[in-house]
Parts: C-alpha cells; sequence; structure tokens
C-alpha cells in the first residue's frame, strides 16, 4: 500500500468525549500513513468529519459541517471528503442518497478500518461501509493522537450500553455493551502518564457497567485500583456514574484516594417516580435521596453534577415542582438541563402527554434560573480557600489571565478558575488562593 507522505488533513470532532477519543484513533492511524494535520480546510486534501447523531439538534450540526466542507471539494475536486460516526451509524443509507459529494461514509463500527477504504478501489459512486458489521471495541494496541491538551486526557473503557431508557438512541447506534479488559486499559493508562498526562478522565455511557459483559471478575474499582498502583497521573476524573449502581466500596475508595478527584457526574434525568418510571430508569426519588446522603457521609468535599431533562412526556407542573423543590434542598454543585425532543426510533416518542415545545423552554429556563442562584452560592464556599488548581494556559477571555480548574471542575462542560497573578505552564498544578466567585466561575492568585 502506498502511504499518503505530506498529504494534508483536515478533522473536524463532533459530539461527546467518547466519540473525540475515536476521532483521535483515526488521527492517529491517518498520521501513520502520512497524513499530517492543517488549520484549514482549504489547504487539506482530506476533510474528515466525525459527527454526532445522538439527537436532532447534533445531527443539524452534523450535516452544516459536512456541507461547509463539501463547498471546498466543490472548489477543488481533487479533496476527498469523509464522513464518519454516529450520524452514519444512523442514517447512513439516506446520507448516501443526499449527499453524493461524500467519497465515504463509515459507520461507529468501522471507523479503525479508515484508512483501508481511502485506499479502496475508486468506484465512479460514493464508498459505503458496511453498517450491518460485528462490533467493535478498540484496545491499546491503536495508534492514538491524542488532540486535548497534552496534560489531560480521555480513556474510553467501554463501547455501547446496557441500560434502555425509552428517549436514547445509544444502544441502537453503538450497540450492546463491550468492555475492554483492565490489563489493555492498564496499557493505555501507563503510556499517558510517560506522555505526561496530569488528569485522565474515564469515560463510558455507563461507567459503572463496566465489566458486567465479561466473564472475569471485573469492575471500575478494581480498574482504578490498577490505574493509582500502576501510574503517577495526580488527577483521575470520572465521567458518568449511573445513579443505580454506585456502590459504598467505591465512595470510600473515592474518599480514601485523594489522587481519584471527588467529583461524581451522576446523571440522574428527573426526580418524579412516575416519570423515572416512564423514562425507563432503574430508580427512583427515595433512593436517589439515599444514594446522596451516603455521597455526603463518605465524601464530605465531593463535588455533585447531574443532569435534568425536563418536558419528558407526561410531565405535569407538580413534577416540575417537585424538581425544583429537590435542587433547592440538595444543592447540586454543577447542573445541566435540557429539554425532550422527540427521536425517531426511541420509545418514548410514541407515548401519550407529548409536550408543547415552548413550555418545555419554560420550565427549561426556569430550572437554569434556579441553578444560577445555587451555583453561585456553592462557588462562594470557595473564597478564601487555598485550591489546587490545574493550569490549562492563557484564558480564553483575556491573554492577560492564566485559565485553570480545580479538582471540582471538569474539562469542557464545568467553568474555570482564572489566575489573576503569578506565572505557571500548562500542566502545571499550582496553590492558588481563591479571591472572588461568580456564577459559574472563580478567580484566584497563585500562591507565593
Amino acid at each position: 500500500m502506498i502511504k499518503a507522505d505530506n498529504k494534508k488533513l483536515y478533522m473536524v470532532s463532533l459530539g461527546c468525549s467518547k466519540n473525540l477519543v475515536d476521532s483521535e484513533i483515526m488521527l492517529g492511524l491517518l498520521e501513520k500513513e502520512g497524513y499530517c494535520v492543517t488549520a484549514g480546510p482549504e489547504d487539506a486534501d482530506l476533510l474528515l468529519v466525525n459527527t454526532c447523531g445522538f439527537i436532532g439538534a447534533a445531527a443539524k450540526e452534523a450535516i452544516d459541517e459536512i456541507l461547509a466542507l463539501a463547498r471546498y471539494k466543490q472548489l477543488d475536486p481533487s479533496k476527498k471528503l469523509v464522513v464518519t460516526g454516529c450520524l452514519v451509524q444512523r442514517y447512513g443509507i439516506e446520507l448516501e442518497k443526499e449527499l453524493p459529494e461524500v467519497d465515504v461514509f463509515i459507520g461507529t463500527n468501522g471507523f479503525h478500518n479508515i484508512v483501508d477504504q481511502l485506499h479502496g478501489q475508486k468506484t465512479p459512486v460514493p464508498l459505503a461501509h458496511s453498517l450491518e458489521q460485528s462490533p467493535f471495541l478498540m484496545d491499546s494496541s491503536l495508534p492514538r493522537k491524542v488532540s486535548t491538551p497534552s496534560h489531560r486526557a480521555y480513556m474510553k473503557i467501554t463501547e455501547g450500553c446496557i441500560n434502555r431508557c425509552s428517549y436514547c438512541l445509544i444502544p441502537s447506534i453503538r450497540g450492546k455493551l463491550r468492555s475492554r479488559s483492565i490489563p489493555d486499559l492498564l496499557t493505555e493508562a501507563r503510556r499517558l502518564d510517560a506522555g505526561g498526562v496530569k488528569e485522565l478522565t474515564l469515560v463510558a455511557q455507563d461507567l459503572l457497567a463496566y465489566g458486567l459483559d465479561l466473564k472475569q471478575q471485573t469492575d471500575l474499582r478494581s480498574l482504578l485500583l490498577g490505574v493509582l498502583d500502576e501510574t503517577g497521573i495526580p488527577w483521575i476524573r470520572l465521567l458518568y456514574l449511573h445513579p443505580a449502581r454506585v456502590q459504598k466500596e467505591l465512595l470510600l475508595l473515592i474518599a480514601e484516594n485523594p489522587r481519584i478527584v471527588p467529583y461524581l457526574d451522576i446523571p440522574l434525568q428527573h426526580v418524579s417516580d412516575h416519570i423515572l418510571q416512564r423514562m425507563n430508569r432503574p430508580y427512583g426519588k427515595n433512593q436517589i435521596i439515599k444514594l446522596l446522603a451516603a455521597i455526603r457521609d463518605a465524601i464530605p468535599d465531593a463535588a455533585l453534577r447531574t443532569t435534568m431533562m425536563v418536558g419528558f412526556p407526561g410531565e405535569t407542573e407538580n413534577d416540575i415542582a417537585e424538581m425544583i423543590d429537590f435542587l433547592q434542598e440538595h444543592q447540586f454543585e454543577h447542573l445541566g438541563v435540557f429539554a425532550y425532543a422527540n427521536e425517531e426510533g426511541c420509545k418514548a416518542a410514541s407515548f401519550a402527554g407529548q409536550i408543547p415545545e415552548e413550555v418545555k423552554e419554560e420550565r427549561l429556563r426556569k430550572i437554569m434560573e434556579l441553578q444560577a442562584g445555587i451555583s453561585f452560592t456553592a462557588l462562594q464556599r470557595h473564597v478564601g480557600r487555598v485550591e489546587q488548581v490545574l493550569v490549562e494556559g492563557l484564558s480564553k477571555e483575556s491573554d492577560l489571565l492564566l485559565e485553570g480548574r480545580t479538582r471540582h471542575q471538569a474539562p469542557e462542560i464545568d467553568g474555570c478558575v482564572y489566575i489573576t497573578r503569578g506565572t505557571a505552564e500548562p500542566g502545571m498544578l499550582v496553590d492558588v488562593t481563591i479571591t472572588e466567585a461568580h456564577t459559574y466561575d472563580l478567580v484566584g492568585e497563585i500562591k507565593e
């Protein structure tokens, strides 16, 4: 096979951190073939979009990106346009018909074969990768080019999902749960440690489902013990923890090991028992309250993040009032809120009691306004404290400021710390005295 020496690649990676890991594997494979990344599509020989197709808004964003890159291909037909990921897995046949400007389509099960697809026999029609092949599971032998800043990285420990929430398409797009082995994950973790990673974020659709598909005794706690033992990575972060599977043994492990940051992202989705039942979430409000009490008892300094969905079919004003009361009582440091949207193929799309869009938006606004006050109050407690901060580099707001995060702030999704005094390089862990707190961000000075 002839290598593509000096060929230039422009890539757009959409969606979640799990999708980003897939993108990084494709970057690694293509770099090995001689491609180098370029900053702009106009210079690229290969235009690549790794799509998200989880919800309608993500699908629209992906289509917009594809069409934007297709314009560069129209100006220079020698460019090759490749589209991969969840949107292809979901709508591959339709996309082939509607987007003839795309040369290659590759679903979620075939992205590791991207080089073979690019070098496939030329045909007058787009080369479509089979969407009906056996499920793929990455391993540490695949080349991977980490695209995040060198001091932090994601490690995907499973593929697919074992849960069957009535509003979610992930199992139909990504397939059944497949867990990587602990030895394979530790090989990757050691490699990332050697590369200078200071923060390793373990990601999966459901971290606590890890190992449920394997015959041997494998679970998240055993994996964490291995990472603690075989690497020196100072911050280990967990995204996400299913509410029905959080066990006391995991909480004690986090409490006893400061390298596992005390940050728990537990997507609850709702607190009304009848809505949770319709969502096919296997827990109720009382179980949630007991779980939060157990967390606060075991890890008093834990930062809790959750996700709430408003406007699910059948949701009433009483259900929203119940959610508001719950959030006021339990004071989550971080909260993501989104409005339910019907997705073709989801069970909930056929449910009675669909909520008008304007009602969904009003409920979302109400919850977000509530959380803004809760977040502001929670961050005020940090003022005067000295917090360890991982420095990201110059601030996006001003090159006169540095920017970083405490252990209680996850990359990409939470606020940050603006550092107004002191110097530090990206990737350094420094002690910062917090001087101010705003709605979502902190301000501080590096301690002398």
